[in-house]
């Protein structure tokens, strides 16, 4: 049977989160809201020297300590170097798709504080300018961040405090329809930390304790593959909730739970995927187990930088991965319920 998980929290949840820049590696602004949230279910947030924030959930059973990871970082990108008319050139941080951002606002982060908007465009930028607007690769190579500034030169760009090295930061463009299908930019991951608190609210409001003692983990490098690198003393086992993916080779789909059985790496472990595929099914989730290609999750990034433990992963399955995504609250709520069975251990 299913747990009644609270729909319009994931919705509110995510919005608020969503909003918040956290490109990889950037944490300034994201750490303060996910402590917001926390204490309003009594909780405290702790951080590791590399800005992962925790959340521990004490459980009826100290015999082992498990971890649910959920990274807080997007894709997003760096300022790279500033042309002599002030447009920017990005490095990318993760795997980003330019062809998804052409038209896009972004925002640009300086160190001392300031925020700047900006244009993301091709610099073959119009069709009644140039032959190869059409054609043009979009890349890092050809794509530029226009400010919304009157600037046109690299002084003048750095006269208002812009730099290498400043993170750039994508509006996300969250909406909801009236029939329940989330659009918005970074659902992977931040639906997943809205799942993670909402089964965080459930467990407060009905007075439940998880079955083992729990970590809740808020990683800012999943994007480039170390977000799960380091792992507390202690933990046994490593269970990231990460998108799913949608396609031909797969059963997920925008409406269920996807259980991962093996990413581009490795496989996930197999008593604990077994285990999860059998709490799913007791709770009555619509799932499926996939097999995913250019993929991973810190769980197996837990794995491979020689933590001793178990790692499995499952989440919402997504259409237009690192572009527009899209998914429905019924794959949020399945997500959630499968969060609720795995740590109440039913």
């Amino acid at each position: 049977m299913k747990f009644p998980i609270d729909e319009k929290y994931l919705i509110d949840c995510f919005r608020a989160i969503v909003n918040v820049p956290s490109p990889v590696g950037y944490y300034a602004q994201m750490n303060p809201v996910l402590e917001k949230m926390a204490a309003e279910f009594g909780c405290e947030v702790t951080y590791d020297h590399k800005s992962t924030a925790y959340i521990h959930l004490e459980g009826e059973d100290h015999s082992k300590k498990v971890l649910i990871g959920a990274h807080v970082d997007t894709i997003g990108c760096v300022v790279r170097t500033i042309d002599k008319n002030g447009w920017l050139r990005l490095r990318n941080l993760g795997g980003v798709n330019y062809s998804t951002l052409e038209g896009e606002t972004v925002t640009i982060h300086t160190r001392d504080g300031r925020e700047y908007t900006g244009l993301v465009a091709c610099q073959s930028h119009s069709v009644h300018v140039f032959d190869d607007a059409r054609t043009l690769e979009r890349n890092e190579n050809t794509m530029v961040v226009m400010l919304d500034e009157k600037v046109s030169s690299k002084e003048e760009v750095n006269q208002l405090g812009i730099r290498h090295g400043d993170f750039v930061s994508v509006d996300p463009r969250c909406q909801f329809t009236k029939n329940g299908y989330l659009k918005s930019r970074f659902i992977d991951d931040k639906a997943a930390v809205a799942c993670v608190f909402a089964m965080l609210k459930y467990l407060k409001e009905n007075n439940l304790k998880p079955k083992f003692d729990t970590l809740l983990a808020f990683p800012y490098g999943e994007e480039i593959g170390f977000g799960g690198t380091y792992v507390p003393e202690g933990v046994s086992e490593y269970v990231a909730i990460d998108i799913g993916l949608i396609g031909p080779d797969y059963d997920g789909n925008e409406y269920n739970v996807a259980i991962c059985a093996k990413d581009a790496s490795a496989p996930y472990d197999w008593d604990l995927t077994n285990r999860l595929i059998a709490y799913a099914e007791k709770a009555g989730c619509d799932y499926a187990v996939d097999v995913f290609y250019r993929y991973g999750t810190d769980g197996n990034a837990a794995v491979r930088a020689g933590n001793n433990l178990r790692s499995a992963a499952f989440g919402m399955p997504v259409l237009c991965s690192h572009g527009m995504e899209r998914t429905h609250i019924s794959s949020l709520n399945n997500t959630t319920n499968l969060l609720l069975a795995y740590v109440l251990d039913i």
